[in-house]
């Protein structure tokens, strides 16, 4: 009996793909990783660990654009929360400098999706 060399191919490019191709739960695990532009698609939610690193670099664009004084860049997050927001629920990071002249700047808050993109960041917490 004779098989086809198109048949052995397709059988096995269907096989590869059984192995390699990327179920939904873990094409959508990968889009809610860490990289290094912190934009996200999917529904997973992020980890506190890929939020707080995708606040890290934006704080810093934020001193590197001269938004924010250049006192934060070795200031570390001082907690994370989820927080009911005006569409639903996001991530919440706090910084806090001690060294900040203007008091009223002396938190900084920064809200994300749940499933990691960055939203705002301001010095009043609403």
């Amino acid at each position: 009996m004779r098989i086809s060399k198109f048949f052995i191919y397709s059988g096995f490019v269907v096989f590869l793909s059984l192995l390699t191709g990327p179920t939904e739960q873990l094409s959508q695990r990968a889009f809610a990783g860490a990289d290094a532009t912190c934009h996200f698609h999917g529904k997973t939610l992020a980890e506190e660990k890929t939020v707080l690193a995708c606040a890290d670099k934006r704080k810093e664009s934020l001193i590197k654009n001269g938004k924010i004084d250049s006192t934060w860049k070795d200031i570390r997050h001082e907690k994370i929360v989820k927080v009911d927001g005006k569409k639903a629920q996001e991530w919440m990071v706090t910084f806090k400098n001690p060294s900040a002249k203007d008091k009223s700047k002396e938190t900084l808050y920064m809200y994300f999706t749940l499933i990691g993109n960055f939203i705002a960041a301001n010095f009043s917490g609403n």
